[in-house]
């Protein structure tokens, strides 16, 4: 199996690429450099026991400067030309494109025989694991030992078909996946949604709205920092900011809020509305 050495990455759990293609009995053939990998190093790798080339999305880190890889399409070309695999680990599965993150769709449309991704993450559905692709490759697969040990259970593939089934309407996977629809809420919508908040709590705290920046995480998106607004709450002569912190953490359904500079900032992009009056309550009930 063929991979350029800078997609060797560490996911989640210290699991690491060249590992997991160990532990499935292939032998790993690195080829090019970290920061460069051109299609030729790939080319020259191959031999008649070459049966896969391997792309991996690096969705949790980048490289940045003087760098070069090569595109899904030329991978996936070259290995029909050689007649062997071309798999792509597209991590986060994003179905939707946006801040220049790849998705699943391109990824069939750039004729990868296998793509592998998250449920979770940009896709927004249960924790699991999926393998798409064409059917020949798939049903092999499934005819593994290990697939009846490692099966999805019900559960998650319910949870999982009620996801993708949003996904059918792309309007309506925007709106309705928690994860999409906050990584996609404009300034307008979420600036709105702070001066909510703040009327809540504005007659109890010396509260303003303040613009805010934030980041995805879970491993997607290392470098696009997302504006947004928040309630922002100043210490006053009764309270510390520290403490109203560790009073919403303690409530019967915790709420995280951040520090900064003094200041207890809830950044109303991963806030729901329906937790507004929960929010009140409880900063409420610290000052009673």
């Amino acid at each position: 199996m063929v991979v350029s050495r800078g997609e060797l990455v560490e996911i989640g759990g210290s699991f690491r690429v060249p590992e997991v293609i160990s532990q499935g009995g292939a032998i790993l053939r690195e080829v090019g450099s970290t920061n460069k990998t051109h299609l030729s190093d790939y080319r020259c790798a191959m031999g008649e026991e070459t049966s896969a080339l391997l792309k991996v999305h690096t969705s949790n880190y980048k490289i940045m400067g003087f760098t070069e890889d090569v595109s899904v399409k030329a991978l996936a070309d070259l290995a029909k030309k050689a007649n062997c695999l071309s798999i792509y680990d597209l991590g986060s599965g994003s179905f939707v494109s946006f801040a220049g993150e790849p998705t699943v769709q391109q990824a069939v449309a750039d004729g990868v025989d296998i793509v592998c991704f998250s449920g979770d993450k940009l896709l927004g559905g249960p924790q699991c694991g999926i393998i798409l692709g064409k059917k020949a490759y798939v049903d092999k697969i499934r005819r593994h030992p290990l697939y009846r040990a490692l099966r999805a259970d019900k559960l998650s593939l319910a949870a999982l078909e009620a996801g993708l089934s949003l996904y059918l309407d792309m309007e309506d996977a925007k709106a309705k996946i928690p994860t999409l629809s906050m990584l996609l809420a404009s300034d307008e919508v979420l600036k709105e949604k702070a001066a909510r908040l703040l009327g809540l709590l504005s007659k109890r705290f010396d509260a303003k709205l303040q613009k805010v920046s934030g980041q995805a995480g879970g491993g997607s998106l290392p470098l696009q920092i997302f504006e947004s607004w928040a309630v922002a709450i100043t210490q006053g002569e009764n309270f510390t900011v520290e403490a109203l912190e560790k009073h919403l953490r303690g409530w019967k359904i915790p709420i995280i809020a951040r520090i900064h500079k003094d200041t207890l900032l809830l950044d109303v992009r991963t806030i729901e509305e329906r937790c507004f009056e929960d929010i009140a309550a409880c900063l409420q009930s610290y000052m009673s």
